[in-house]
């Protein structure tokens, strides 16, 4: 039996009509996500179910990381007042893409993450333009370190100014990204959405799995609804 500590800490699949009449049990399955989203391969990750006795092929498990990110919520709809945004660099396939991702620095929610071919001004403004779909930013004011954010969020008419303090959040978590992305891939072999789906996954298990310090131990889903 895989140990219930470990298992208390999965993804909250539990009841999830995607996982109905599968084989496998569920807090096996949720195990597994949660090991692919925090930074296992595939192959890692079977290795890692077989160590606990359950032998399952690459390919179910690819199966079952797929479900549940289709199955997986967006980030609550937020009215944060101050945001701070970036993008980082990223290999798919041996060709660089660009990861652009926006965090709400008082909860530390992340509000939306989007994997572009390429960056600059086009890019960033087609992201905050999504951005604005999804949450209310009326209030909002764009901590940016330059570099074609203010001209894209004038594009779209939301304010913005250079912070090289506040915004340390997002480099710090863009930071713990690449720590995953570096130890396990020295180059993304899939496509472009696949990678998406990956961040995807990993954003949902730190909005609402991982519990923050500076939140009293809250995650930033819970510190959005509270």
């Amino acid at each position: 039996m895989l140990n219930q500590e470990l298992l208390s800490e999965t993804l909250e699949t539990a009841n999830l009509e995607c996982w109905e009449r599968e084989r496998t049990a569920t807090p096996v399955r949720a195990f597994a996500v949660r090991l692919h989203a925090t930074g296992c391969s595939l192959r890692e990750t079977k290795a890692i179910l077989a160590l606990f006795g359950v032998k399952r092929s690459h390919q179910a498990i690819f199966q079952w990381v797929h479900r549940i990110s289709d199955s997986v919520s967006d980030p609550p709809s937020a009215a944060p007042t101050r945001v701070a945004v970036d993008e980082t660099a990223v290999k798919i396939n041996g060709e660089w893409s660009w990861v652009y991702d926006a965090i709400d620095t008082e909860t530390k929610l992340l509000l939306d993450i989007e994997v572009f071919d390429r960056h600059g001004t086009d890019s960033a403004a087609a992201f905050l333009s999504g951005l604005a779909e999804k949450h209310d930013l009326s209030d909002a004011v764009f901590l940016v370190d330059g570099y074609g954010y203010r001209t894209a969020l004038f594009r779209i008419g939301l304010s913005g100014r250079l912070d090289y303090t506040e915004r340390n959040l997002i480099e710090k978590w863009f930071h713990t990204l690449k720590q995953r992305i570096d130890r396990f891939y020295t180059s993304w072999v899939g496509s472009r959405p696949s990678v998406q789906q990956w961040l995807e996954q990993f954003v949902h298990y730190y909005n609402h799995q991982r519990p923050h310090q500076s939140l009293d131990n809250r995650t930033p889903v819970e510190e959005e609804l509270n």
